[in-house]
């Protein structure tokens, strides 16, 4: 006989899913791009992405380490550039995963707080049948003359004063209470994640209105406030120049202590100290210090201590003994004994136009093939070394140029190299002529009657570089970030548990006492914790003495 049509055997086989369509389809990309996994892959390509930042220098921190890359690597900077690797954090790629990432720890707490919220409205589960079948199952026998009912009451009280959320259930043949505890992990959970979002937003907002801006200042000068002074100035994208608050930061002292008990570090820089005042504008002077990772904050902006080296002071005469050039130079470090290099330009007041590439020895000393080198970062015997190149150094085509480079291409040499002429070497105090009859160039040293008998500690001044931080969200970031630990700690501190007592009378009019948990996730002291309530619960049966806390006891 043939089967009718809406036989189960007769439908077709296999499961045919239903079209999704566009609501379907957008439904089921929510649903993945707010799953806790996907939360968590965010934040590891998040912290992957990071890693271009720290590989290569970055226009927001390091602009001239940029220019320096660029000119070193002229073939790789170009394609490194078109994929943004130097604006990293800003990057369209970076932004993209921050932006996603976001959107996803929202849609992960949202729905779990309400989910929370309803769990700690609910009332504890009703009290299992087979309490056998949970972990840390034990049993105990009440005292003689013990009812069901009273034993529970002291259960439920004991329990209550543990912490636990408790619900009494009672019928004809035995008595139980329900506790639940543990409700702070779940808090801390979302606490955590809510201040993780409450972290990229501040973050957002600090990098929008924010700014840094680098500035290197030589000892003796001063540095105003203003968007012009700034060597490099990097501004949030919503930065307006009228925020800035009008102060002056002048540096009045650089010192450096140097290891020199220890042969094995020998020379080693041990403290940077750089004393600076600060003067707000209408206001007295405030003597500050600024040390590595230790930053000045004032006028509501940070002042950070990047680097520092050596500015010796040049000076160029022209024939007729006009001066056309003096200034203190910052020199940069190039190993870690302060062998630095350094760029002296003078467009103006000479024959022609006239370019220098120095070198600057703070220990002078001479290696086995007659090349200078410093043996020491302090200065015990400084020397100035310059090559000389005159014509255009293209200052007049109005393109800018860097003040720590010099393009030589399109330059002649007069010393050094093959030219024949040996370089010009200056001790501080010290003259010299320059080819082609343009003048003299001088060493100009700071503390003449110290360096005579033999003291050149301060025949040259120090500089500074100095990074100035300003960030509106400061105290929102540390405050979301003390929140993320808190949540983080509780989340991983406090465990999630319910307990049950069970109180069955037996035929003989016994009591007997059953106990057991249930935990979620791992909880290796469960059972302890069991065994720690059948014990109280017991012994207080047979006192009959009045519920007292023990924090220790769960």
């Amino acid at each position: 006989m043939s089967r009718p049509s809406d036989h189960y055997d007769s439908r077709p086989q296999g499961v045919v899913q239903p079209k999704l369509g566009l609501t379907g389809w957008l439904r089921w990309f929510w649903r993945q791009l707010t799953s806790m996994r996907t939360a968590l892959f965010l934040l590891l390509m998040l912290a992957i992405a990071a890693i271009p930042g720290s590989l290569v220098p970055q226009r927001s921190s390091d602009p001239n380490g940029v220019t320096q890359y660029f000119a070193d690597n002229a073939d790789l900077a170009p394609i490194l550039d078109k994929l943004q690797a130097f604006d990293v954090y800003t990057s369209a790629w970076f932004s993209s995963i921050y932006l996603l990432l976001f959107i996803s720890l929202i849609g992960c707490v949202i729905p779990r707080t309400k989910h929370h919220f309803q769990a700690l409205r609910a009332k504890p589960p009703t009290t299992p049948a087979r309490l056998g079948r949970l972990s840390g199952f034990t049993t105990r026998d009440a005292p003689e003359q013990t009812d069901a009912r009273d034993a529970i009451t002291h259960a439920r009280a004991l329990l209550k004063s543990s912490g636990y959320r408790v619900v009494r259930f009672d019928s004809d043949t035995e008595s139980s209470v329900s506790a639940e505890r543990g409700y702070l992990r779940e808090t801390g959970n979302l606490v955590f994640h809510a201040a993780l979002v409450g972290i990229l937003v501040t973050a957002g907002f600090g990098g929008g209105y924010g700014f840094a801006g680098q500035r290197v200042i030589v000892e003796g000068q001063t540095f105003v406030n203003t968007l012009l002074a700034y060597d490099s100035f990097n501004p949030g994208r919503f930065f307006d120049d009228t925020t800035l608050d009008p102060y002056t930061l002048s540096l009045d002292d650089f010192s450096v202590s140097y290891e020199q008990q220890n042969l094995q570090a020998y020379g080693q820089p041990i403290d940077f100290t750089a004393d600076v005042t600060v003067t707000p504008k209408g206001e007295s002077a405030e003597p500050g210090v600024v040390k590595v990772n230790g930053p000045l904050r004032t006028n509501g902006t940070s002042i950070y201590l990047l680097g520092n080296g050596y500015a010796p002071t040049i000076q160029v005469t022209a024939p007729d003994g006009t001066v056309v050039f003096s200034d203190s130079v910052p020199f940069l470090p190039q190993d870690a004994n302060l062998t630095s290099l350094g760029i002296v330009k003078v467009p103006d007041g000479l024959s022609e136009q006239l370019g220098m590439i120095g070198f600057f020895y703070p220990t002078q000393d001479k290696a086995a093939s007659g090349a200078n080198f410093s043996s020491y970062p302090d200065l015990e015997y400084p020397l100035l070394t310059l090559n000389v190149y005159t014509g255009d150094l293209g200052l007049d085509a109005g393109v800018p140029t860097s003040v720590y480079s010099l393009v030589t291409d399109t330059l002649t040499r007069q010393t050094g190299g093959k030219t024949g002429v040996a370089s010009i070497e200056l001790k501080p105090g010290a003259s010299a002529e320059l080819p082609g009859d343009l003048g003299t160039v001088s060493f100009v040293d700071n503390n003449p009657a110290a360096s005579a008998a033999g003291d050149f500690t301060q025949s040259v001044p120090r500089f500074a570089s100095f990074d100035i931080h300003h960030d509106p969200t400061q105290i929102w970031l540390l405050s979301f970030s003390m929140l993320v630990l808190f949540g983080l700690f509780t989340g991983l501190l406090v465990p999630r548990r319910r307990v049950w007592v069970k109180a069955t009378t037996g035929i003989d009019g016994t009591v007997h006492l059953e106990y057991a948990g249930l935990a979620r996730g791992d909880d290796p002291a469960l059972e302890a914790a069991i065994t720690n309530v059948a014990d109280r619960h017991l012994k207080l049966l047979k006192t009959h003495q009045p519920v007292v806390a023990n924090p220790e006891s769960i």
